[in-house]
């Protein structure tokens, strides 16, 4: 009896054991399930991470590729419309160069004609010197002819007068030799006595059929009567502080008027 009570609770220890571990297996395999089931959520939940976090770079790429397209485009049409830009720019030029240079043959053309009028302007001229010369040359020959006309007289007073001057040409060549002074006049008879530098001088009579003529000269407070002078005779009179000698010429006698000029000494006042 006490060796089958042994073996009873050998066998029942046995059991209990196996029991034991049996249930420390089932414990440790839930545990291990549990542990497994965390990790394969921690797992999923990264996993789910990176897929989103794919997805957004996915998108972030796609939106780059848009903009590098886009911005392609862009570039593309800029540099299309600069080469048209350069092309047109390129055709203004050249057209501004057959501009200039058809303004500048035209201009060259004008100024090849302008050279030529010249030209022809400083022949003209040469022409013209060489006929003014000429003209001098003429001029003084007839100068030189006229003075020898010019004659010397012994005036109404018997002194010799200087040269006579016929008419006005004559007188202006007496003038330019500036040995005296030289006043031309035109009486009128029954006018008023005509002052003529310090003298006045008074047409009386006229004779223009005999060529005869009748004045008053009035000089230092008194009357000078010259009574039938005769054309281009000189009338001579002194009168001055220092009586100088002063000539008078008649050259033109008409009806009632008659014309001449008045010879006085350098230094004298001509008439106001």
């Amino acid at each position: 009896m006490a060796e089958e009570y042994v073996e009873e609770r050998s066998v029942s220890g046995a059991l209990l054991a196996i029991v034991a571990i049996s249930l420390i297996a089932a414990v440790g395999g839930l545990i291990w399930c549990y542990i497994l089931q965390r990790d394969l959520q921690t797992t999923g939940h990264k996993l789910a991470l990176a897929d989103q976090k794919n997805a957004d770079l996915s998108q972030k790429l796609d939106a780059t590729n848009a903009r590098l397209r886009a911005t392609s485009e862009t570039l593309g049409q800029s540099v299309g419309m600069t080469q048209k830009q350069i092309e047109l720019r390129a055709q203004s030029i050249l057209a501004q160069q057959k501009v200039a240079q058809a303004k500048l043959e035209e201009a060259q053309a004008a100024t090849q004609k302008q050279i030529g009028a010249v030209s022809s302007e400083v022949s003209s001229v040469k022409t013209d010197v060489g006929g003014v010369k000429t003209d001098v040359a003429a001029t003084r020959t007839d100068l030189e002819a006229t003075k020898t006309q010019l004659t010397r007289v012994v005036g109404d007073a018997g002194v010799m007068s200087g040269l006579i001057a016929k008419n006005h040409d004559e007188l202006e060549i007496l003038k330019h030799k500036g040995d005296r002074n030289y006043y031309e006049f035109t009486l009128q008879k029954g006018q008023q006595p005509t002052l003529l530098s310090s003298i006045k001088l008074q047409l009386k009579k006229a004779d223009q059929k005999h060529s005869r003529y009748t004045l008053n000269v009035s000089a230092d407070d008194r009357v000078i009567e010259k009574k039938d002078k005769n054309l281009d005779e000189p009338l001579q009179f002194y009168t001055g502080k220092d009586p100088e000698l002063y000539e008078l010429v008649v050259n033109s006698i008409e009806k009632n008027k008659v014309s001449g000029y008045l010879s006085t000494p350098k230094g004298k006042t001509a008439a106001p």
